[in-house]
């Protein structure tokens, strides 16, 4: 399914950004890092992601992108489930493994990297992971260069770990900041907050 961009004065296409520009740019972002996996009778596949989130709490959806070229691709449609993995700080090796940076030693897509067990889906989970999604696939979107699963959470599970994040080439964690504080308003950082999460509950 394709989409075309159009500008606000009429129908015709909006010029695209430059792609080494928006390629910089999305360097920048920091995303977190997950491993999309599913299992079956087409053979277990797992791919290494950055582009997942939560769609909606009612229904539960998750989203996730996958390049057309991966493998996955074939056994999710053959399955007709997923899970999505997101990674802690102890799995940089199971991110390269699975974005074909394998380390020495191992093989690309190798399943030997981290302790893997099934979801009630039949799709491999990390045991360890920050958190686990098994998902049934209940839409699937083209667009450029990926595939875009939403997926319906069946299953969740999540342990205390810090989450891997990527940016800028690089693997990092969550730092904890102090929060801004403005003089000139009042109840302004921690004390807003907290007011608005009572309020909300």
């Amino acid at each position: 399914m394709a989409t075309q961009t159009t500008n606000a004065t009429g129908g015709t296409p909006a010029a695209a950004a430059p792609r080494d520009e928006f390629i910089a740019a999305m360097g920048r972002v920091a995303t977190g890092v997950t491993v999309v996996s599913t299992g079956g009778e087409a053979g277990r596949f797992a791919q290494t992601v950055s582009a997942m989130c939560s769609v909606s709490a009612d229904p539960r959806l998750v989203l996730v992108c996958i390049n057309l070229r991966s493998p996955i691709n074939e056994a999710i449609r053959a399955h007709g489930v997923f899970a999505v993995n997101v990674l802690g700080k102890q799995h940089d090796h199971v991110a390269d493994t699975f974005a074909g940076r394998p380390w020495p030693g191992k093989e690309r897509w190798d399943f030997s990297c981290g302790e893997w067990v099934e979801a009630p889906s039949g799709s491999p989970r990390i045991r360890d992971a920050v958190a686990s999604f098994d998902c049934t696939v209940h839409e699937v979107v083209e667009a450029g260069t990926h595939l875009i699963y939403i997926g319906r959470v069946t299953d969740v599970e999540s342990h205390e770990s810090e989450p891997l994040i990527y940016s800028a080439q690089a693997y990092a964690k969550p730092e904890p900041i102090e929060p801004s504080v403005f003089p000139d308003y009042p109840g302004s950082g921690p004390t807003h907050r907290q007011q608005k999460k009572e309020d909300s509950q």
